[in-house]
């Protein structure tokens, strides 16, 4: 059986959701982070040298980074589903929105987030990281539009990353019509239910 090594509020999350949209059976092996400074506990590190979470245990394999593990479940529990034909222009979209939610959208987020750690010495950074914010939320808005769904209409692997994203952003996302109505729509999922219960208290999903 499958086991994901989930860390709360963290962006295992996802991946219990999608694991709870195509009804695989999984082992959960649940971790909390420390405090006062909310970091990854040392447990993970013996489960990876990074000590992150996501990861997965499966046939053998110890996969790590949730662009990686999203392929890896949709490929080998999908049965066709959550992924475009490959060679279409859907499959090329749903390949860019895939890198985009862990790497364009990200970075001023996570910038974001160790920034507002500093205090006054943010101040040189803080516009300019707040312009790159909007400008990635302004380009997925718009792109969303009135559809369900980033690619096809159709959920896919790339709506299992990007959700992450709208959540992070947190009340940056208020301005984006669009985008808080898929959030919403997201988190009101059954799976997406289940995969909250599952996981226990998401800080994200309130925010």
């Amino acid at each position: 059986m499958l086991k994901l090594h989930h860390l709360n509020n963290s962006r295992s999350q996802r991946i219990m959701w999608l694991l709870e949209e195509l009804g695989t059976p999984y082992e959960l092996v649940k971790y909390q982070r420390m405090t006062p400074v909310p970091l990854a506990p040392p447990e993970l590190k013996a489960v990876h040298p990074l000590g992150k979470s996501p990861v997965i245990e499966d046939k053998g394999l110890k996969i790590a980074e949730s662009g990686a593990v999203v392929e890896y479940i949709i490929d080998t529990y999908g049965n066709g589903k959550f992924k475009p034909k490959v060679g279409t222009a859907d499959y090329w979209k749903y390949i860019e929105w895939m890198h985009f939610a862990e790497g364009s959208a990200m970075l001023p987020l996570m910038l974001a987030l160790y920034t507002s750690r500093l205090g006054d010495a943010a101040a040189p950074l803080t516009p300019r990281v707040d312009s790159e914010i909007d400008n990635h939320l302004s380009f997925m808005d718009k792109s969303l539009g009135g559809n369900d769904f980033f690619v096809g209409n159709t959920l896919t692997g790339a709506d299992i990353l990007l959700i992450f994203v709208c959540e992070a952003a947190g009340p940056r996302l208020a301005p984006y019509k669009n985008l808080v109505r898929y959030r919403n729509a997201i988190h009101a999922r059954p799976a997406y239910q289940r995969s909250i219960e599952k996981g226990g208290p998401y800080q994200l999903m309130s925010r």
